[in-house]
């Protein structure tokens, strides 16, 4: 992983919906936003974004709360990170930017998709949900999860460690706890999207999911397909929710943008 520190590319903020919102910018072409996963940061693309630069105009955030983008709230929502992805795209003139989403940032765009759908050109929704399951709150619990706080005794040492040093925002370890406690009530709170809702969206939409992942069904997967119009539906085989990030995996999320992005590059001021 690229550390936090590399300078290919220059960390840049923007204020949008009242947050200095932490990015990155690669390529040229139509505008492409990359949001990452829960308790990740937009390093977590480092091995993707040169696939994706090659063909588009990328743009790495870091998700509200996460990496070096501050949370001024004491909550997380996936309505609130939407309207902070709406807001960035207007601080940068960004013309129905295209939106990559794994796991959270999956969850991010569905709720983008269903309440701005003429925002974007077309979304990738990777391992996404639109109504939680009961494996899903049971693989939560094993994890530490409740939906007030987590037990970090719980966690793997590996992701303990990490969060400290993908979120240089907080200084201790109880700032990381106060985070994760957060994250434990995002990731608990119901969805309560609707059939109809999903119905109602309008940008092309690929669905993106591993065969094999924990708590989220392939079933759902095939239900949001024949529910949301202009969707396209790609399970990658052998694939758990954090390893279907290889090439072959990402080549037809990669077809499915330039098949729909034929617009002109955009440029911010």
């Amino acid at each position: 992983m690229v550390p936090l520190n590399d300078q290919t590319a220059e960390s840049k903020f923007v204020l949008a919906n009242g947050i200095n919102i932490h990015y990155r910018e690669y390529g040229s072409g139509y505008p492409l936003i990359m949001l990452h996963g829960g308790t990740a940061n937009l390093q977590s693309y480092a091995e993707q974004i040169p696939l994706f630069s090659e063909h588009f105009r990328v743009f790495a955030l870091d998700s509200r709360g996460h990496g070096l983008t501050v949370n001024t709230t004491d909550t997380l929502s996936y309505p609130m990170m939407a309207d902070d992805v709406i807001a960035f795209a207007k601080a940068l003139h960004l013309e129905r930017p295209a939106i990559f989403g794994y796991s959270d940032g999956g969850q991010i765009a569905l709720d983008l998709g269903i309440r701005f759908p003429n925002f974007s050109r077309g979304l990738c929704l990777g391992g996404t949900l639109y109504q939680f399951t009961p494996e899903y709150f049971e693989m939560l619990r094993s994890w530490g999860f409740t939906p007030t706080n987590v037990d970090m005794n719980k966690m793997d040492a590996d992701w303990a460690e990490y969060l400290q040093t993908a979120h240089p925002q907080y200084a201790n370890s109880e700032q990381v706890g106060k985070f994760m406690n957060q994250i434990g009530a995002l990731w608990f709170t119901p969805l309560n999207y609707t059939d109809d809702d999903l119905r109602g969206m309008q940008s092309p939409c690929l669905i993106w999911l591993g065969d094999r992942e924990m708590g989220l069904p392939v079933e759902q997967a095939v239900t949001m397909y024949h529910l949301i119009p202009k969707a396209e539906l790609c399970i990658i085989p052998n694939a758990t929710h954090g390893s279907f990030f290889a090439p072959y995996a990402l080549g037809p999320v990669v077809e499915f943008f330039k098949r729909h992005l034929h617009g002109t590059p955009q440029d911010s001021s």
